[in-house]
């Protein structure tokens, strides 16, 4: 999500907020959990480090796949 989104929707509490894991997230997603630690450490998919593992908020992985889809043909 880029800075512009977050300035526009005004943003949810905490307790209102789903988080994923990297495996939640690869299954949705239809990719590798590698695929998405890439698009975690390269800042594309925004997430919360917790102890030793990742949360993604579950809006994130929807606005992610939302802003990649292509329209083919």
């Amino acid at each position: 999500m880029s800075a512009e989104d977050r300035q526009s929707r005004p943003d949810r509490p905490l307790s209102e907020v789903t988080f994923l894991t990297v495996a939640e997230v690869a299954t949705v997603m239809r990719v590798s959990k590698m695929t998405v630690y890439r698009l975690v450490h390269a800042g594309t998919l925004p997430a919360v480090r917790v102890g030793r593992s990742f949360r993604v908020p579950e809006q994130a992985v929807h606005d992610y796949l939302r802003d990649a889809y292509v329209d083919t043909a």
